[in-house]
């Protein structure tokens, strides 16, 4: 087995390293049937559906009851979440294409106003020219060719005369191409800030959506008793721990732990230095985090920048199988691609999981799993680093998750009745300004339309006389 495939000791028969032994040996053969009762996965990207597939005989649990109660309450709140964080991922695609879009729209400012001044520059030139010809006037340039002492002068003079003409015909459609150039310019900034502008309403509308989505999660959990909330959480975890021990006995994980990139295991080191922090919708550090603010910006501190949205994880970086999963490597849940954790080992991933949580180890079958993604395919394993030990924060994966409401700073403030609408027509270069608080909550807004124009009226002849 190579270096990169290194097997971490799991202590079977013993206390082992992985936390999931030891919680199969506390839920007892009862819990391990019915855990490999679950239906194997179709393919190796799938794991199995955390929901309960198998109905409880009457007498056989005495806590049945209760779970039959529970368990709708607890599949509601799990829609919740998930249509809360398929908002909030939709919000961050806009706040990213908004940020996209500004750039562009400052660079061709900057361009723009280049242009603008190489265009006056050749406009005050062509009016000293004009100014010139019509002081002096052709005749005198006439009369020295004519006076000239010999034909060799009158040669020289022709030459010359020749040469001033073309100079002033090469420098006259220099400014020409200026002005055309400067008038396609003012057509993209234009064009550029008005996609800055629907950008920034549709990133307002999204961001109404999340906030709508965020407040039936609040207004649910709101309606639960602190004893409901402690039972749909113990509930939540057993249902967790079924899965897990499903997709672990499946072999779908593979044998092994294997080494990460070194920029992997920068990666697991920024996302498990985050441990405890409130998930807020759209947080990307560096006190709060979403999900893929979480995976995206540990990436970002590991040298390696990624897509900012769950979707986007999944659509463009390369997928591997659960069975090459490295540390380091991302896991994307959902048919939508609307979650995403970081895997570390040890079949547990690091992950900010929703709104009223905090960063976390989880197991990696939580949730219905889509696939995985790999930010740096091309890196070899670090061997130098040395095989790969599961964290010792990892043993946090087997506590209960709490379901409570969010703190109020988590949550998105309620949109102002009277949002002033972009407008103006600046003569300066267009500008869209986007800004993200420390609280991790990114607002953008676009303001002013660029139509900046060419200064002057001289234009000698012969040059032209139409002026973009």
């Amino acid at each position: 087995m190579g270096a990169a495939q290194r097997v971490e000791a799991t202590g079977s028969g013993t206390t082992g390293t992985n936390p999931w032994v030891r919680a199969a040996l506390r839920c007892g053969a009862a819990l391990v049937a019915a855990a490999l009762a679950l239906p194997m996965a179709g393919t190796a990207y799938a794991a199995p559906d955390p929901g309960p597939t198998a109905t409880v005989a009457p007498g056989a649990d005495p806590l049945a009851n209760a779970k039959a109660t529970l368990l709708p309450l607890l599949q509601r709140l799990h829609q919740l979440y998930t249509e809360a964080e398929a908002a909030t991922e939709t919000y961050n695609t806009g706040v990213d294409r908004l940020r996209k879009q500004q750039a562009a729209v400052a660079d061709l400012g900057v361009r723009l106003t280049r242009q603008q001044a190489a265009v006056d520059a050749g406009t005050d030139l062509a009016a000293q020219l004009a100014g010139a010809q019509y002081r002096n006037g052709n005749v005198s340039q006439f009369a020295d060719l004519l006076l000239a002492k010999d034909p060799y002068e009158a040669v020289v003079i022709a030459e010359l005369l020749q040469a001033a003409g073309r100079s002033q015909a090469v420098f006259l459609d220099k400014l020409k191409a200026d002005r055309a150039e400067l008038t396609v310019l003012q057509q993209q900034a234009q064009a550029a800030q008005a996609q800055a502008q629907a950008l920034a309403a549709q990133q307002e509308k999204a961001k109404n959506e999340a906030a709508k989505r965020l407040q039936d999660v609040e207004a649910m959990v709101g309606s639960l008793t602190g004893a409901q909330r402690d039972e749909l959480a113990q509930l939540e975890k057993e249902q967790a721990d079924e899965a897990q021990l499903a997709l672990l006995a499946s072999g779908v994980l593979g044998k092994g732990e294997r080494t990460p990139s070194a920029a992997g295991r920068k990666a697991v080191a920024f996302a498990l230095a985050q441990l405890g922090k409130d998930y807020k919708w759209g947080g990307e550090g560096p006190e709060v985090f979403d999900c893929s603010g979480l995976t995206s910006q540990a990436w970002l501190h590991a040298g390696r920048p990624i897509p900012r949205t769950s979707q986007e994880q999944w659509a463009e970086l390369q997928h591997v199988p659960l069975n090459q999963l490295r540390p380091g490597d991302l896991v994307i849940y959902h048919a939508e691609a609307t979650h995403v954790a970081m895997y570390i080992g040890g079949g547990l991933v690091v992950q900010a999981p929703h709104t009223g949580s905090v960063v976390k180890i989880s197991p990696v079958a939580m949730m219905p799993i889509l696939g995985a993604v790999r930010p740096d395919p091309g890196a070899a394993a670090d061997d130098q680093g040395g095989a790969w030990k599961v964290p010792d924060v990892a043993a946090s994966a087997d506590q209960v998750t709490p379901i409570k409401p969010a703190k109020p700073s988590t949550l998105p403030k309620p949109a102002p009745s009277d949002t002033p609408k972009p407008g103006g027509t600046p003569s300066g270069s267009p500008s869209a300004t986007a800004s993200a608080g420390t609280s991790g909550t990114p607002s953008a807004t676009a303001s002013g339309s660029a139509s900046p124009s060419a200064s002057g009226s001289a234009s000698p002849s012969p040059s032209p006389s139409n002026r973009s």
